[in-house]
């Protein structure tokens, strides 16, 4: 098996162990198969669009979210380096509405992570460079983007890091939770 469903902390968030197989030479893994996820770790989403992101210790890209009709499933994994990925369940009428998930992905530990739409979605880097890999089930659509402060009291996000952030200038704009109002509809 390639593909080991590890947990799913919230529903349709899925965290998967990918198969690797090393040797003197370096290591070979299968990063995605349709028909593996599909059968075993039950994702069936139909990825369109891959983005990569290089970033230095202590940049944090988040918390983002594309709205209906473009909203984004994404499978998230680290290729080099070490960040902590963050996923806020942001489904209206779900029990989880609010609640956070984080896990360290590194391109050591060979983990992934399928963020659904109806989850806005970050990660923070904790290695001194990291190349960051998403697969994506919709088009990027500007007018569709969105996004929650990533240092939201009501959120309280465990980073790793307490000092040396680095966010854009768009993500200074985010909305605070309390704010926000959820472009996905009841569950």
């Amino acid at each position: 098996m390639p593909f080991t469903k590890l947990e799913e902390p919230i529903p349709g968030l899925i965290l998967i162990q990918a198969r690797h197989f090393p040797d003197a030479r370096g290591y070979f893994k299968e990063s995605y198969n349709k028909k593996d996820f599909a059968a075993q770790v039950g994702i069936e989403a139909e990825f369109v669009q891959d983005n990569l992101s290089f970033s230095t210790r202590g940049v944090l890209r988040g918390l983002h979210f594309q709205a209906p009709p473009y909203a984004q499933g994404k499978l998230v994994s680290v290729l080099k380096g070490l960040a902590r990925d963050v996923a806020v369940d942001i489904r209206k009428g779900s029990p989880h509405y609010g609640q956070t998930y984080w896990v360290d992905l590194s391109g050591d530990n060979h983990k992934m992570l399928y963020v659904p739409p109806g989850f806005a979605h970050g990660f923070v880097v904790l290695s001194e460079e990291c190349i960051f890999h998403y697969k994506c089930t919709n088009f990027y659509h500007k007018d569709a983007e969105g996004g929650l402060m990533w240092n939201d009291p009501d959120l309280n996000i465990d980073w790793g890091l307490t000092e040396g952030i680095e966010i854009s200038d768009k993500d200074k704009l985010n909305s605070s939770f309390a704010e926000f109002s959820s472009p996905f509809g009841e569950m």
